[in-house]
């Protein structure tokens, strides 16, 4: 299932958390999440997004495995033990293609693993599949 340009006006409002400590990579996701219509909210780190989040009330989140102070196993941990955000998608983003990044990525809650660099498609598919059921509510 890819994203095609009909489908941008099923993802208008969706709010959409990235934590990445590359600005880069916050840039191009910023960028493919407001061209689909996505309200976009960026953190710099775990700790910079734990602040935004209680404000924001993201409908899915995007965290990088591989940050510094709190990495995104442990940011994805704190975000899933918190009762009001237990429900809330967490994909975990990293460089790695591992097993093992992946179990891990499990092991905390996540509901998703994309490996970077991701392209527009695979960032708005995994928005579209993590946000249906919100969008039927």
């Amino acid at each position: 299932m890819g994203y095609s340009v009909s489908d941008t006006k099923k993802l208008a409002g969706i709010k959409v958390m990235v934590i990445d400590d590359s600005n880069t990579i916050r840039r191009s996701a910023e960028i493919f999440l407001n061209q689909a219509g996505c309200q976009v909210i960026l953190a710099e780190d775990g700790f910079d997004a734990l602040a935004k989040i209680t404000e924001h009330l993201p409908d899915v989140v995007f965290v990088d495995i591989m940050m510094p102070r709190l990495d995104g196993y442990q940011t994805c941990s704190l975000i899933k033990k918190n009762a009001r955000f237990s429900a809330t998608p967490v994909v975990m983003l990293s460089s790695k293609d591992g097993l093992f990044d992946k179990a891990r990525g499990r092991m905390v809650g996540s509901n998703e693993y994309l490996t970077k660099p991701f392209t527009k498609d695979t960032l708005l598919t995994a928005v579209q599949r993590h946000t249906t059921q919100h969008l039927a509510a």
